[in-house]
């Protein structure tokens, strides 16, 4: 323990842990929540204020960007302001930021306030895991992530679901409108029962310049990752030019977080094996995950002819198995070694994504259903075991910083593991659909049945091919899925041994996890 730090609080008792944990919980949900219930809101939302769907796309990625640049600030933040202070002004700022973002006269300003309601969002994560923490006793401590991490679950479920009825049936300034009351019952409940649970404050000076280069090369490398394949990559001058910053800014960044004294972000954190092993393993993991999650929807939607809602019923079924795991894994995380549990997290992880690209153009709905709800296993024994192997050992000072960090990195990963799946897709897409069509011609026995059983059934010659080109196109979309599908399973096979490089402190499994899911 730092020299500066109090001795902890002794942890809450009866109800108020229970109110607690219900406060700090509902301001997680309604935080992760935000990430996703706009994505299908977007056709509306442009159509209302009169612009194209791909700058809509905007909504999503300056929250995010804000979001990122934000969450590693959490450590210095809280030593500046003070744990409760801080997240208690963040769901209040949450909650403003919303009501504007709700109010938005013109895209420009939606978009300025989604960036603002992103950055007061940043600390909002790492904070309430540390507060709960410090609810429980430290053999509890398991559980009580296991409780929280529930939140974390379920939310990426219901935004789909929830923006799509929301748009449908009221308007789509309600999908920022609903924060307000949840914001505002999470504040005051936090205040009236940490408010005398305050963390010490030290008044560090401000890095200035790494704030400013951490704005830089994160919001270079989000807009990268947003406009790359709008604009073809990196045959793209403007892609180019980002990517040349985002990698400046960055390298300029380590250099001087690692010699200045008061550093708004503490790098030197990756010097200690669990934090970088950890991080590593669950940013990867996170990325493949949240790449795969994008994906099948889009396939589903695009190619196989599923509704907005349809496919968040195929999706929605994940967080069943992991809302009954969790609090198994939770209760046993002190006897068992994490990295068993990430161990076995991750050949689930495989096993569905090799279930799925077995998958065909006649999968029909319970075929699809099947790895999505195995999947909830791989989850729930997934993000506890692995926090708690990235914050084994670390004093309870640098938490919030780690915790920080952690998830920043985590963000990072998720939205080039978008990115990159999308990517890929489409170019093996490609691949694909000129190998197929190389196989169709005049010669070919089954393709002239085919377009004899089209100029049967009506249609013109142009239109049998037209038809046949869209058959191809289907075909060539679900194996380019498949690929996509197989070379993630792959790569969470190859991530074990990483887990295995780390050695977690037994005594503290489970009372020291404090970075968590989403």
């Amino acid at each position: 323990m730092s020299a500066n730090q109090p001795l902890p609080h002794p942890p809450l008792e009866g109800s108020a842990r229970v109110w607690g944990t219900i406060a700090l919980s509902a301001a997680t949900f309604m935080n992760v929540l935000d990430t996703s219930i706009a994505n299908v809101s977007l056709p509306a939302i442009a159509g209302d204020l009169g612009v194209s769907p791909n700058q809509g796309t905007w909504v999503i990625t300056s929250f995010a960007v804000a979001n990122a640049i934000a969450v590693p600030l959490t450590g210095w933040l809280s030593l500046r302001i003070g744990q409760v202070k801080l997240f208690v002004s963040s769901v209040i700022l949450f909650v403003i930021a919303s009501w504007m973002c709700g109010l938005a006269p013109n895209m420009t300003t939606l978009i300025a306030f989604r960036a603002l309601q992103g950055f007061v969002a940043g600390p909002m994560i790492p904070l309430s895991q540390t507060l709960l923490l410090a609810s429980y006793p430290r053999a509890q401590a398991g559980l009580a992530m296991a409780m929280w991490s529930m939140t974390t679950l379920v939310a990426p479920v219901m935004g789909p679901l929830l923006g799509g009825w929301i748009t449908d049936n009221i308007s789509w300034s309600w999908i920022f409108y609903i924060n307000i009351p949840v914001g505002i019952a999470a504040a005051f409940s936090t205040l009236a029962i940490y408010r005398k649970r305050e963390s010490r404050t030290l008044q560090l000076p401000i890095d200035k310049m790494g704030l400013a280069v951490l704005v830089l090369w994160v919001g270079s490398l989000q807009v990268m990752l947003d406009l790359g394949k709008e604009y073809d990559w990196f045959s793209s001058k403007t892609i180019v030019t980002l990517a040349i910053v985002a990698v400046l800014g960055f390298a300029f960044f380590l250099v001087w977080e690692l010699t200045e004294e008061h550093p708004v972000v503490d790098l030197r954190l990756f010097a200690r094996r669990n934090f970088w092993g950890g991080t590593v393993a669950i940013s990867v993991a996170y990325g493949l995950f949240f790449g795969n999650v994008v994906l099948l929807p889009l396939w589903l939607q695009q190619f196989m002819g599923y509704t907005a809602t349809e496919a968040g019923m195929v999706m929605a079924p994940v967080g069943l198995m992991a809302l009954v795991l969790s609090p198994v894994v939770g209760k046993t995380l002190a006897k068992v070694d994490p990295r068993k549990y990430a161990t076995f997290a991750f050949i689930v992880f495989a096993l569905v994504l090799w279930m799925r690209s077995n998958f065909n153009t006649q999968a029909d709905f319970r075929t699809l259903l099947i790895p999505t709800v195995i999947q909830g296993v791989a989850m729930a024994f997934f993000f506890i075991p692995l926090t708690t192997i990235t914050l084994s050992g670390l004093p309870p000072d640098r938490i919030p910083s780690a915790s920080g960090l952690s998830n920043f990195v985590r963000i990072t990963a998720g939205a080039m593991g978008t990115s990159i799946a999308t990517t890929l897709w489409e170019r093996r897409a490609a691949l694909h659909h000129a190998q197929l069509v190389e196989h169709i011609t005049l010669g070919d026995p089954v393709a002239q049945a085919t377009m004899l059983g089209l100029n049967a059934a009506g249609l013109t010659q142009e239109q049998a091919l037209m038809q046949v080109n869209n058959l191809v196109t289907q075909q060539a979309f679900m194996l380019a899925a498949n690929d996509i599908f197989y070379l993630s399973a792959a790569l969470f096979l190859l991530l074990i041994p990483l887990v295995w490089l780390t050695h977690p402190q037994r005594s503290a499994a489970g009372a020291e996890a404090a970075a968590g899911a989403h």
